[in-house]
């Protein structure tokens, strides 16, 4: 089971009218929800409201069969997202005060982590910009970290949603570097290493991180460890939008890895090049169908063509 512990909001896209149409979304949301579709058993863990947007969100992963049973409901609003389209690549303005997801607090979480039996657990996206919810899932995988379980993040970075930048980073600093694998796009490590991203993959591979993914969105992600590189094309498709594109990759990532029996932190160390490449095939494929149709809408496994 893979556990996918982060934000779920409404994404408001734009229509031809010139308004807004609601649509569920989340960094961590949309990779459950491509999880789930791909086959992968999938878990979710979240604050979640009790209003109608709650009830869209929660009615989205039920149907693409991921267990909502550690979802916690509350009378808070739900975070929004206005989104706004410009040939395709999407910027945000998030509404996020006091909403069910910001203020998930440790209380929350599970009390036993092992029971649950996760093979490995997601983080990242806005939910770890904002308190409490950041300190929260921060410190989720802190006790998986420590207890063998494996982790991956995808920071996701939203630059207009950051207030703290100094913290932000810390916190970026410390959860990236315990994480064995770390998926960022280029213009995240561009963020991240202000300049100097070979340096920055380089330190993460010298501690406990076994793979780096980089994504360049239409040209293509690299897969980085210890021993070498390789690279995938991005499939050349009609891109409606790319919202949802990378969480995507990442569900299409981790779902690879768990399919060929390598997702554990005893095979990922030593995980060569062709694992690798289907995983990096398995995430170019659904991303290519991501981007090819209006909205996050993940494939489904029927839908990839490797």
């Amino acid at each position: 089971m893979i556990l996918c512990c982060g934000e779920a909001l409404i994404d408001m896209l734009p229509d031809a009218a010139g308004g807004f149409v609601p649509h569920p979304g989340g960094a961590v949301f949309n990779t459950a929800i491509a999880l789930g579709r791909l086959g992968a058993p999938t878990r979710f863990l979240s604050g979640l409201s009790a209003d109608f947007f709650g009830d869209m969100l929660r009615d989205r992963l039920t149907a693409s069969q991921v267990d909502t049973a550690l979802c916690v409901t509350s009378d808070r609003p739900c975070t929004l997202a206005f989104v706004r389209l410009v040939d395709g690549h999407a910027t945000y303005a998030f509404y996020d005060e006091n909403t069910a997801g910001r203020m998930l607090s440790p209380g929350d979480l599970p009390d036993a982590l092992s029971a649950l039996k996760p093979q490995a657990l997601f983080f990242g996206g806005i939910s770890l910009v904002v308190e409490p919810c950041g300190t929260t899932y921060e410190g989720l995988m802190t006790r998986a970290a420590r207890d063998g379980h494996v982790t991956m993040v995808d920071p996701n970075i939203r630059p207009g949603f950051i207030r703290d930048e100094s913290a932000y980073r810390a916190r970026l600093d410390r959860m990236l570097a315990r994480a064995d694998i770390v998926k960022i796009s280029l213009e995240d490590l561009d963020w991240l290493a202000r300049g100097d991203g070979e340096a920055y993959v380089a330190r993460l591979l010298k501690g406990a991180t076994s793979v780096v993914f980089l994504t360049d969105g239409g040209v293509g992600a690299t897969a980085v460890t210890r021993r070498g590189r390789v690279f995938e094309p991005a499939r050349r498709v009609s891109v409606i939008d790319t919202v949802g594109a990378g969480d995507t990759f990442n569900a299409g990532v981790l779902a690879s890895l768990r399919d060929q029996g390598v997702l554990s932190r005893d095979s990922l160390p030593q995980i060569g090049e062709s694992a690798l490449t289907r995983a990096l095939k398995t995430g170019a494929a659904a991303a290519a169908v991501t981007v090819s149709r209006a909205g996050a809408n993940p494939p489904w496994a029927s839908e990839l063509s490797l």
